[in-house]
């Protein structure tokens, strides 16, 4: 009878010796970044709560069952979920484990000499013996130099290598990956961006309370905010008279930090920087200045209303919610900056600009559910529970007048939405790209070659080996030939 082979217990440190391995092995690497971009599909897929929490609420409204299964696997935060932080904590470690250790191996290698001559250089490729003798490598020896070849010289043989650009790219690429993911840490660790709408001759005040939206990363909050305020002095869009098309938009603010008051000019690729935030001047629209008074002819609500542009001529929807109202009014409105009618689509506007402006709206009457607690869009009136009063259209100082009060549009002023961004990891991320770039230009051009050249009772003799059978070594080894015969 044969002996049972006894397959030894792995130990607790010989089992994470065997898990590192693995985990640290380039295909594990490789895998797991497969997995990064698979695991952010659902991320563009499905609203997230961070960016689009009315969307969030609404899937739960229509379909409770799946997005009760979407909260469960944290598919409303992906990129703040438990699996998807594993996933991207594993590539980091796996990348440092994988690419740090060869890092060291290839530093070392560029240190080392070339490797000695073989001794039957006729069986590698490019084989060639020719007449000559010492001045053959003397000749050699001002090629190599000339070529930028490392050079060992052994007796009556020299080895020459080149082409670690090649490794050295490649390496490259991978500590470039390191830092671009380094990058993204500190922005989702230390970052903020937050997005507000003001109205020409508003403040805003850099407070938590004062953006329309804001998110803030893991290790940071409110008080992290630097203290500034912006006015809106005025703004100003360029249109092209024949195609409608922006040319310029450009922003007057009134700036206030750190007790000093200063003018500054925004313009869509000229943000404003305060530390390390930055203010961009992201969209623009119009915003109506209503007086809405009920049936006592008291003042229920007044003030501009930022309204959301529909297309490139600025076509705007909005609504205006009058909770003080008795009873509660809505106006499901539109604007149009440059007044025109057509058949099909009624009121529409011809140009951007405030050439003909007209507030077109119907009217509601009902709970407009802002006491309910639940989030619900500033552009947007739910009329299912309400009850209609009437329609309605007004220019700049006209008044419509319904039963349960009136509507004046006093004016029309332009608002922007500015774009607040710090985001701390954006110059490694920047930096690992572009070196990313350019390691993989080295790994993809790079040729790794060595050249051995011998004298011998019958003369010289040269033979030369390209790593993965790179292309170009046969013209090289012409090229040296030809020098050191002296015909070069």
């Amino acid at each position: 009878m044969s002996k049972e082979i006894e397959v030894p217990e792995l130990g607790f440190l010989a089992l994470i010796r065997y898990a590192w391995r693995q985990l640290t092995s380039m295909r594990t690497a490789l895998i797991l970044l497969m997995l990064m971009g698979i695991a952010a599909i659902p991320g563009s897929l499905i609203p997230q709560r961070i960016t689009n929490q009315i969307a969030v609420r609404e899937l739960f409204t229509t379909n409770p069952d799946l997005a009760k299964w979407y909260d469960r696997f944290s598919l409303f935060d992906v990129y703040g979920s438990p699996w998807f932080s594993a996933v991207y904590i594993l590539l980091f470690i796996s990348l440092i484990g994988c690419v740090l250790p060869r890092s060291v191996e290839h530093y070392k290698a560029m240190r080392a000499q070339p490797p000695v001559t073989p001794k039957n250089l006729s069986r590698l490729e490019h084989h060639q013996e020719f007449a000559g003798g010492a001045e053959s490598l003397d000749r050699a020896a001002l090629w190599f130099k000339k070529n930028r070849f490392r050079v060992r010289v052994e007796g009556n043989s020299i080895s020459a290598e080149k082409g670690f650009v090649r490794e050295t790219g490649n390496l490259l690429f991978h500590l470039s990956l390191i830092l671009i993911l380094v990058g993204v840490s500190f922005g989702s660790l230390f970052g903020m961006r937050g997005e507000a709408i003001i109205n020409v001759g508003e403040r805003f005040v850099n407070v938590a309370t004062s953006y329309d939206s804001v998110s803030f990363g893991k290790l940071t909050g409110e008080k992290s905010l630097p203290t500034f305020e912006i006015k809106l002095d005025k703004f100003l869009g360029e249109y092209d008279p024949v195609t409608n098309a922006p040319k310029d938009y450009t922003a007057w603010v009134t700036i206030t930090d750190n007790g000093s008051t200063y003018k500054k000019v925004i313009k869509v690729n000229k943000p404003l920087t305060f530390g390390n935030t930055r203010v961009y001047l992201q969209a623009n629209g119009y915003s109506p200045v209503v007086t809405v008074r009920d049936s006592e002819g008291n003042v229920a609500l007044q003030g501009p209303i930022p309204f959301l542009p529909q297309d490139g001529n600025l076509r705007s929807i909005g609504s205006i919610k009058v909770p003080d109202a008795q009873p509660q009014i809505g106006f499901v409105s539109s604007f149009v900056p440059t007044n025109a009618r057509t058949s099909d689509q009624g009121a529409v506007s011809i140009f951007p600009e405030l050439l003909d402006p007209k507030l077109l709206f119907s009217i509601w009457k009902g709970d407009l559910g802002l006491d309910s607690g639940i989030p619900q869009s500033v552009y947007r009136i739910d009329t299912s529970q309400l009850e209609k009063v009437g329609l309605g259209s007004v220019k700049p100082g006209e008044t419509f007048t319904y039963p349960e009060g009136s509507i004046t549009l006093e004016t029309v002023v332009p608002w922007v939405n500015l774009q607040f961004v710090d985001d701390p990891g954006k110059s490694y991320a920047l930096i690992g790209a572009i070196l990313a770039i350019l390691g993989l230009l080295s790994s993809l051009y790079g040729r790794r070659r060595r050249i051995w050249v011998r004298t011998i009772s019958a003369g010289v003799e040269v033979a030369g080996l390209a790593k993965n059978s790179a292309p170009g070594l046969d013209v090289e080894i012409e090229n040296f030939v030809s020098a050191i015969k002296g015909e070069k």
